[in-house]
């Protein structure tokens, strides 16, 4: 009998007791104690954080018991304990108590747990008292989980509290640094990267395993974990679905496979997506909904960001941030709407998209930001213009378009017209399913979309308060179709033509 699906559970002790289904990462974490001290881990949420930081307290804690039958179980030595602090700030109450109060408190518990009285009164010296104590039983473990949570709540809200807070913790952690002789393991984990300079100024001795190789696969499911521990799931699912177990594999991978966190690692699914996918047997969009991305969205549509397929991106531009320069690809990134696709020679990155999951969810944000669509309309509207397309009936097409723009708020697009038309135009392509490119450069100019169905190829080029003729004109004068012969299929050029009197496409033409 397969065993119970641990939906929503972050507590190891609670998934093995309870009877819940455990993918054995253990090993990892014999890694982290046989090669290093100070680690320090960004994923996104719901990843797989909160259960490792829960495995390091129960390892060190010497909970034997819970780790029986895993890999760790025979290789590590049982017959030592090390003290441990552990701290989550998801408990500490910051919102409501600032973080001062509620993190000295959370440190006295930890100590009335040991019975070790303490006489500091701030969080940083009740940290440096706790530990120097805990020390005379052996050196100490310190965890902490969600390290940035008082800093990323207040991105978008609040970005003066967001730097003081900042500033707290750096302070804070670097207390870390000072106890070194008496600690054994260091290990914080969060979604978001910060520089060293950012907030471990004063802990720069730290192993990122962010993008180490590895550790790429430490959180996630790998697709040989998926179908060695899910075996029963997959089979009585397929036999549900009417499915083969092979089609039923490659819709998953589809769906809910494709985080890359270094770019020659193997690539994990989202552990929420698949247990809920196993759960309710049908796809859906679980990852995303546990969490509304509008603050990113929100810079998005500032910086005129729409199309999220990345090339040539320096490591630089996403693997970490500071407060005074938000990058949006390294949000993107951190947080999982984005990852790893390659790396070239010159060690440049290819971003996108995981997997189906993520990129339909958040096109329909962005249709959303862009062109003020609810998500449920650029939902059929796409699947109208997919259908128009496929049967070479540009009309139909057009007329989508037209009842989109009909509908976007004139804020949208009072300050930059074409890039919102642009932008809503290509999102909405994206959204088909349908291979499209926006601003494709050939070696006579730049069209403006290129649309690819399995028999046709499409350009289009977009003009504002001019004619659809002259926007085909330019197709075809500058010769754009040259570069689209090469894919061995017939092109189909069209000229639209946007009124900003009307706010809507006045007219188009297409040839042949």
């Amino acid at each position: 009998m397969a065993k119970k699906l641990p939906l929503g559970l972050q507590d190891f002790r609670g998934i093995i007791e309870g009877g819940y289904k455990y993918i054995d990462k253990s090993k990892y974490l014999y890694q982290m104690a046989s090669m290093g001290k100070y680690y320090f881990l960004s994923r996104p949420r719901r990843f797989g954080k909160s259960i490792t930081v829960s495995m390091l307290h129960e390892l060190y804690d010497g909970s034997r018991e819970l780790f029986k039958g895993l890999w760790i179980e025979d290789k590590w030595d049982w017959s030592r304990k090390n003290p441990v602090i552990r701290i989550s700030f998801k408990d500490v109450n910051f919102e409501q108590r600032g973080l001062e109060e509620p993190l000295a408190e959370r440190i006295s518990e930890v100590a009335n747990n040991y019975s070790i009285g303490l006489r500091s009164l701030s969080a940083r010296d009740r940290l440096r008292e706790l530990i120097i104590a805990l020390s005379e039983r052996g050196k100490v473990v310190v965890l902490v989980d969600e390290y940035d949570a008082p800093i990323v709540h207040y991105l978008g809200q609040n970005i003066n509290q967001s730097l003081e807070n900042r500033e707290y913790l750096r302070s804070f952690y670097s207390v870390l640094k000072e106890m070194d002789v008496h600690l054994e393991l260091v290990f914080l984990t969060g979604v978001s990267k910060f520089s060293k300079t950012g907030i471990f100024s004063g802990l720069n001795n730290l192993t990122d395993l962010t993008m180490h190789p590895q550790y790429a696969t430490m959180s996630g499911y790998t697709q040989a974990e998926l179908e060695h521990y899910f075996e029963e799931e997959i089979t009585e699912t397929a036999q549900q679905m009417n499915l083969t177990r092979e089609a039923l594999l490659e819709k998953l991978r589809e769906w809910y496979n494709g985080y890359r966190f270094e770019e020659s690692a193997d690539r994990v699914y989202n552990p929420v997506s698949v247990n809920n996918f196993f759960s309710r047997r049908k796809f859906e969009n679980f990852w995303f909904a546990t969490g509304t991305p509008t603050f990113l969205v929100n810079i998005l549509k500032k910086e005129g960001i729409y199309a999220l397929h990345l090339e040539h991106i320096s490591q630089l531009e996403f693997d970490s941030f500071e407060l005074e320069d938000i990058r949006p690809y390294g949000l993107l990134y951190q947080t999982g709407y984005l990852t790893i696709q390659s790396r070239d020679e010159y060690g440049l990155y290819t971003l996108d998209y995981p997997n189906l999951e993520v990129k339909d969810s958040m096109l329909a944000y962005l249709m959303e930001a862009y062109g003020g669509v609810s998500k449920g309309t650029g939902v059929s509207t796409a699947i109208r213009m997919e259908k128009a397309f496929m049967t070479g009936d540009i009309d139909g097409v057009m007329q989508a378009l037209q009842s989109i723009f009909a509908h976007i708020p004139y804020q949208l697009y009072e300050k930059r017209p074409e890039k919102f038309y642009h932008a809503a135009i290509h999102l909405l392509f994206t959204y088909m399913g349908l291979r499209v490119r926006s601003e494709v450069c050939t070696s006579d100019g730049r069209v403006d979309s290129l649309v690819e169905t399995p028999d046709r190829i499409y350009l289009l080029e977009f003009k504002l308060d001019k004619t659809a003729r002259e926007a085909l004109d330019q197709i075809l004068s500058r010769k754009y179709y040259r570069s689209a012969w090469e894919r061995g299929k017939p092109v189909t050029c069209v000229g639209v033509n946007f009124s900003s009197e009307t706010k809507n496409i006045e007219s188009w033409v297409s040839e042949p």
